[in-house]
Order: structure tokens, then sequence, then C-alpha cells
């Protein structure tokens, strides 16, 4: 049985990279195509929704919007615990210095209900300003991002501070704030189709996954991987190593999936507020 998986091409998903490249999942009987989106979330809920993807490693809040909006998936379990920490940044060559600053600006995101378009919702919920009043520039992924901004075509753009940092450091961006996801950042959805023909190839990947994870916390190397996979500082990938916690059991939080319905409805990304479980599929044995 072969599952179509998809996912950022970052660091939080070395523990996928590596459980392919070790055959893990080829020894728990299923096969895996892994799909690199460095479009983001909102790509990946694309190919979910026209069938093209059958299970995404995506951001927690835009798997949340696009249950609610186009029921195309359920969240199998948390991937990744710990919040994404996201870099605000402007152009090197810009005269903003401070948050406030950026109040009418114009924001850089992948696409219409990516991370970077949620988030930005939520940011400006943070600072008080009305998120209806945002305006959008769609760039599809990092570089579209670094495009604009030197362009002066955009002026905001949030991503991961730890993968933008190097532009950051190079005078290319100025990170001039950060905002943390007030969740848990990364969730395994699989497709509604998926969920009916392959129950069982889920089960299998779910349980190969959370042991790669528990492999890769444990690693003695795990920040030397980071560093040289990703081009990181070294002290960089050991900073944003140990502020990140990777699941390892299949437990989701009504709590939590609450919290990230009622922001998402707060600054109407979604209509109505679901119930929690109904953005779940949990297996009986897992």
């Amino acid at each position: 049985m072969t599952l179509s998986i998809g996912g950022v091409p970052e660091h939080f998903n070395l523990p996928w990279y590596r459980a392919i490249a070790q055959q893990q999942f080829e020894q728990a009987g299923i096969s895996v195509n892994w799909t690199d989106y460095p479009g983001g979330t909102g790509a990946m809920m694309q190919d979910l929704r026209n069938g093209n993807l059958e299970v995404a490693v995506a951001l927690t809040e835009g798997v949340v919007a696009e249950i609610v909006n186009q029921q195309s998936c359920r969240i199998l379990q948390l991937y990744v615990e710990s919040p994404l920490i996201w870099g605000i940044h402007v152009s090197g060559k810009a005269s903003w210095q401070k948050i406030e600053d950026l109040k009418g600006k114009r924001y850089a995101i992948s696409r219409l209900g990516s991370g970077s378009h949620l988030m930005a919702f939520v940011h400006a919920q943070q600072q008080g300003w009305d998120p209806q009043e945002l305006s959008f520039v769609t760039v599809g992924n990092l570089e579209g991002a670094r495009k604009v901004l030197a362009t002066e075509e955009a002026d905001v753009f949030m991503w991961e501070k730890f993968m933008t940092k190097p532009l950051v450091d190079s005078g290319e961006f100025r990170r001039i704030g950060e905002c943390p996801t007030p969740w848990p950042c990364f969730v395994i959805a699989a497709s509604e189709q998926a969920l009916v023909s392959k129950a069982a190839a889920l089960q299998k990947m779910l349980s190969v996954i959370r042991q790669a994870c528990r492999e890769f916390m444990e690693h003695p190397e795990a920040v030397q991987l980071v560093a040289d996979r990703f081009h990181f500082q070294l002290e960089d990938a050991q900073t944003w190593f140990h502020q990140t916690r990777w699941a390892t059991n299949p437990h989701l939080s009504r709590t939590m999936l609450q919290q990230v319905l009622n922001t998402l409805y707060e600054v109407g990304t979604i209509p109505e507020k679901t119930d929690p479980d109904q953005l779940c599929r949990r297996f009986s044995d897992a």
C-alpha cells in the first residue's frame, strides 16, 4: 500500500526524511511517496482537496480552517507539539523599525488560506488592529516574498524565523518582531478518501513516524544533522532543536482545537465554530 505524503521542505520534517531514507515505512509494510511543498500549507490543502495528495504534514491553523471550510480532510494527530515562531520581516532597506509601523502595510503571503495568511490575521488581532483591513500580495513561497519585498510590491512577510535567518543575517530582510502560534504548530492530516480506502496504512504510518520522532529527539547528532542539511549556523540549529518538541503519542487536545477554532472565527477565517471532535479521526488502537 502506497501513501502520498506532503510537507514543507524544512527542518521540522527531518524525522520524515530520515525514516524514508532508512526504509522504516517499508519495514512496516507500506510505501511512502513524499513531496516537498515550498508553497506551504495552502498548497497542500489544495492538493488534498483535488485528490493529488493523501496525507499532509501541515500547520494546525491551516488544516483546521480547511476542514471547516472545505471538509476535505481530518486531523490524525499532532506532529510538532511546540509553537511555530513566526518572524515578522520587512526589507532590509525599509524604514520601518517597530511593529507599530506596520499597521496598514501590505502583507506578502504564500497563498490564501496559508499559514502566512492566517497568522497575519492572528497578529493583527493581537495588536488590536482590524484584521479585515489587512491587504495581501500572493507570492507563492519564500522566493516570491524575496522578490516583492525587494521591489516594494509588498511590505511585510511572516515566515518561520530560522528559515529566514540567513536572509536576516545578510541584511536582505530585517526581522522587527516575532509571533509564536498560540498552539502546537504542526498536525498530520489525511484526506477523506484516504481515511476510507487506506485506514490500515495510515495507522502503520502514524506508528512509524512517532517512533522516528522519538529517535530523532534522542539522536546525539541531531543538531549537527539540522545544521548540515539546512545550512544553519550551529548555534541557530541548537537553539531551534532545543525549543522544538515532536509528538510521540496520538493524543489531541479538545481545548487546543477549540482555541484554534475560536481564533479563526474571531478573525473571520471560518464562518462558524464546529465541534472539535469533528476535526479529527481517531483510530481505535492508536
